[in-house]
């Protein structure tokens, strides 16, 4: 197995880990404080969740309709048009964390058909202001790790600022229980 498929699978696996935690947390907080606009890039907790979702869709939809082709994606629920990125898929959290394990999931399949083919294949999609980019896979794929690592870090200030401690986010931790599995 190739590094950068190593690197994706652990980097699938840390957001899945992430993510899981991360929404317990969001939970317990009373839903006036998950919504509260607390000026983030997106707002809230959930606007900002949303927005994670959202992208992670709109980027595993640029995946799918590519001539690569991704048996993980077909059925998944994925966004090619959208009113903007900041728009909200669900107000409800229960159904925003539904969601984003249902979508964690189809990443983590996802990233057993990266093989180093399919990475240094070119991706060419139509951006949100509908210009053409074209690019090797495996960059879209980072951007889409690097892209979740950026808003979540910013729930964790949100979160901090509310007074709940994050706990531990860093990823060699995840990388350790990922071994730890034999994964």
């Amino acid at each position: 197995m190739s590094t950068h498929q190593q690197q994706f699978r652990k980097f699938a696996f840390y957001n899945a880990w992430f993510n899981e935690r991360l929404y317990a947390q969001v939970a317990a907080l009373p839903a006036a404080e998950r919504s509260r606009d607390l000026g983030a890039f997106f707002g809230s907790l959930s606007g900002t969740l949303n927005h994670i979702l959202l992208a992670d869709r709109i980027w595993l939809a640029r995946f799918a309709d590519s001539p690569l082709r991704f048996e993980s994606l077909a059925g998944a629920a994925l966004i090619r048009e959208f009113e903007g990125l900041d728009q909200v898929l669900y107000a409800d959290f229960a159904q925003l964390a539904a969601a984003r394990r249902e979508t964690d999931a189809v990443i983590r399949a996802w990233v057993e058909e990266l093989t180093p083919e399919v990475l240094a294949a070119p991706l060419r999609y139509r951006t949100s202001r509908g210009e053409w980019r074209e690019h090797p896979a495996w960059e879209a794929a980072a951007h889409l790790f690097n892209h979740q690592t950026h808003h979540r870090g910013q729930v964790t200030t949100l979160l901090d600022q509310l007074g709940v401690d994050p706990g531990v986010t860093d990823f060699m931790v995840a990388a350790g229980l990922y071994e730890q599995q034999g994964a």
